[in-house]
């Protein structure tokens, strides 16, 4: 799923162009106040338009479970009203500081009859995808060959808080990829890995950019005949792609910031 965020006046509108012009399932994410025992405040509602088209309001705290929510199911995602998000964002008027949005700024027009919509589609369809575990497993099981697999076997990195308790708290991991030679030797060890007898599919994701405590990072899916053979594959899968593939990493702890592999 290939999710946005767009800030500023008249962001529904730019919202809706989009959505348009888009082909696929689309979900439609709004921040709004809602009204609750006369008080306001923010809270996740989300529902089903007879077209298909989901539309929902949620707090920015829990946004990420939202995206988990809606990617397997959705080719897009397209937000409003969440100035806290770390994914491709647009920035309508002149007075938005890119410097506070987390994620990656795709644009940044005056108004919305500024923007270049089949620009900004090419740009959103480059983008890096919100992929989830879930999506990964129904991939796999979706092989040919998964009738005779008796086993389904996955591996998830997340972002430790700490290693001792003594340790300052980690707060974010930000990550990035050498674009292009990450990809392809990703796909090298799937190839390497399905070769072994009795392994079907292999699949891995690593996510980049800021990643916060908690929050997963990476994901190993292995489809095989038998637990030994998928257990075996995951271990080697992410212990490959740790040793070969290049992501490099930079941690923020409550105290310092530094590149991991550097202090290494």
């Amino acid at each position: 799923m290939q999710p946005l965020s767009v800030l500023g006046p008249d962001a529904a509108t730019l919202v809706d162009a989009l959505a348009a012009r888009l082909e696929g399932r689309i979900a439609v994410v709004e921040h709004a106040a809602v009204e609750a025992d006369g008080r306001s405040s923010s809270a996740t509602r989300a529902s089903l338009a007879p077209d298909g088209t989901w539309t929902a309001t949620g707090t920015e705290s829990d946004f990420t479970d939202v995206l988990d929510r809606f990617a397997p199911d959705h080719d897009y995602l397209l937000a409003t009203g969440f100035s806290r998000l770390r994914v491709p964002t647009v920035l309508i008027g002149d007075d938005r500081d890119p410097t506070g949005v987390p994620g990656d700024v795709v644009a940044t027009p005056d108004a919305v009859a500024d923007v270049d919509l089949e620009a900004l589609i090419a740009t959103l369809e480059d983008a890096e995808p919100w992929i989830t575990l879930e999506a990964l497993v129904e991939r796999a099981t979706a092989h040919p060959d998964a009738e005779f697999s008796g086993a389904v076997a996955t591996f998830t990195g997340r972002v430790r808080g700490r290693e001792d308790p003594d340790d300052d708290r980690t707060t974010h991991l930000a990550f990035e990829k050498y674009e292009g030679v990450a990809a392809e030797r990703m796909a090298a060890i799937a190839a390497d890995l399905e070769d072994r007898d009795g392994v079907f599919r292999v699949l891995m994701h690593h996510r980049t950019g800021v990643i916060e405590d908690g929050e997963d990072i990476v994901f190993v899916v292995v489809l095989a005949g038998h637990r030994e053979e998928a257990f075996r594959a995951v271990e080697d899968g992410i212990d490959r792609l740790k040793d070969t593939v290049p992501i490099f990493k930079k941690e923020t702890t409550e105290a310092e910031q530094f590149w991991v592999h550097r202090q290494e």
